[in-house]
Formats: C-alpha cells, structure tokens, sequence
C-alpha cells in the first residue's frame, strides 16, 4: 500500500486508534494523514470527534458528522478509504461526570481495548476526551489496556482556557481521575508544530489529490478564520499542533523530556487545582518539531509525489 524501502519490525509496531475533530479547523486532516502514513502504527480505526461548541455552519449536533466526513475525504483522496473503520463519536459532551454517552466509537473504542493482542494500544486524542471518558465510565477495566495521548490543557501549573478541554470539562475529569495512563500534551507544547504557508506550497502542494487537498483547504479556512478578527491565525503561519501525538510515538524515549505530576482536577474555568491524589500522569516539555514535520513531509513525497 505505501512506497517504502524499508519495514518496521513487528515487535516496535504499535495499536493505535486516532480520535479526531477532524473538521474543526485545518491542521487535524494532515495529522489522519500522517498517522496513516507511519509504518509504525498499525491504526485500528478512526473516530469522529465533536467540537459542539464551536459548531461553525454544522450546528451543535452536527460536528461530530462532519468530523467523520471529513475523514472519509481525506482517506479517499489517498486512496485507502476501504482500508480503515471509521466510527462516530459522541455529538456533544456529558452533561455531568457520572453519566457517559454510549455510540459506535465508544463500543469500539471499548472492543479493541479488551481484545488479546501483545502489541500496546494507544487513543491518539486530537480533540475533546468525550469518548475515552465514556468508554471508561462504561467499562472502568480498559484503563490498564491502553495509554491515552491527548492534544489539550492549559499550560502548567496554572491551567487556564484551552480549545480542546473547553469541549467536554466534565470528561477530561474523568480521564484525569481514572487510572487510565495519560500522555499530555499541553497548549504551549503543541504549538511548536509551526509552519508557513510558502512551506506547504513547496512541500505539500505538489503531493497529489491529497497534498493539493491539504494545502487548499488551509489557506481556504485561513481566509474564513480571519474574519472573526482573532489574533489567530496569524496570516501566513500556522501550527500543526495535532502532530504531536505522532511525536511522542517517534521520538526515542532519551530525546523526549516530559514532567510525571499527579493528574490535577480542573475547574470551571479550566484551571488546574493541584493536590489531588490521582496517579501520575506525563506532561510533556519537549518534542522535536523538525523531525515530526520532515518525517510528514517526506512521507507525503514518497507516497504521493514523484519521490522513488
């Protein structure tokens, strides 16, 4: 399926399922892209995630749809639509911490955890935790048979407002408080993920469907974004943020630096408060950003350029 002169051995092969708000924004599509690209990951499947409260011309209970539109496009374009599941995931976020929301990509999600297999799994995160923290209020037991990497949080100790937590507080309580283990990567981290558009036109671009895809639908949503006079997007950088649950599979453990803390609970205005006795969680300081985005771009180029 993939233009590669070279294999992974089986035993540093890894499970891995990718939760993504795939059309909340535009770097998320890059990021399918790429997991399905590695040879390291064995992706068992994708689900779609919501982003309810930013619902755009989807509407609240349309996200999660469109999420899941979006990456059936995306895998089309690179031709391996047959080749994964796609499952939907909740259309919004719990309403309490008691009470989880059941769907295809929470059973899903639960069925792949139990399944006897000696390779590790891992829930590549990229939005809200709606799922993850469903799939553990209705089956507490798949916290030792998996390792949650998320894309979200404020930066440390303090907390504060960050995109993907605001979607489902009540959740990323759940996850924080359980005994799953959870592979942090918060705000100021994940935005070390730069690029400029000139870079995607040089690199991206020219990489086929996919590649012209990519990179259209970014200076496409640039433009939209800009509208809403943000102080983001910037105008000709963005961050592919979603990247970094690639990075911290990639990477060799002694050139990853992370902090173990014990998971804080989070208040209403997403603040950490500190104290807790949760286990400990990892909260990553560093990812190598050149190395994330080259391995993409040279991924992109053998499969879908005119690389040999």
């Amino acid at each position: 399926m993939w233009n590669y002169k070279f294999t992974v051995p089986e035993n540093k092969q890894v499970r891995v399922i990718v939760h993504t708000d795939c059309k909340n924004e535009a770097d998320d599509q890059f990021a399918v892209a790429h997991h399905l690209m590695t040879p390291r990951f064995q992706v068992k499947g994708l689900i779609a995630g919501h982003f309810w409260k930013n619902p755009q011309t989807y509407g609240e209970e349309g996200t999660a749809k469109a999420s899941y539109d979006e990456i059936l496009k995306v895998m089309d374009l690179m031709g391996v639509k047959e080749q994964y599941p796609v499952y939907m995931g909740a259309a919004r976020g719990l309403e309490n911490e008691e009470t989880p929301i059941d769907c295809e990509g929470v059973r899903f999600l639960i069925d792949e955890a139990m399944r006897e297999d000696e390779r590790p799994l891992y829930i590549a995160c990229q939005g809200s935790l709606t799922d993850v923290a469903s799939a553990l209020l209705i089956k507490p037991e798949i916290a030792e048979r998996m390792t949650v990497i998320w894309i979200g949080g404020g930066d440390y100790p303090a907390g504060g407002f960050e995109f993907n937590l605001m979607m489902d507080v009540h959740a990323a309580n759940v996850v924080f408080s359980s005994k799953v283990p959870v592979w942090q990567v918060p705000k100021s981290l994940y935005k070390v993920m730069a690029v400029s558009l000139a870079e995607l036109q040089l690199k991206v671009r020219p990489c086929g469907a996919i590649g012209k895809y990519l990179f259209e639908q970014m200076t496409d949503f640039n433009h939209y974004a800009a509208k809403y006079e943000m102080a983001w997007p910037h105008g000709e950088i963005w961050g592919l943020g979603d990247q970094g649950t690639i990075a911290v599979l990639m990477e060799e453990l002694e050139k990853v630096s992370y902090d173990l803390i014990p998971a804080p609970r989070i208040g209403e205005d997403m603040t950490y408060i500190h104290g807790q006795k949760n286990r400990e969680i990892r909260v990553y300081k560093y990812l190598d950003a050149r190395l994330t985005l080259e391995d993409f771009f040279a991924k992109l180029a053998i499969n879908y350029g005119k690389a040999e």
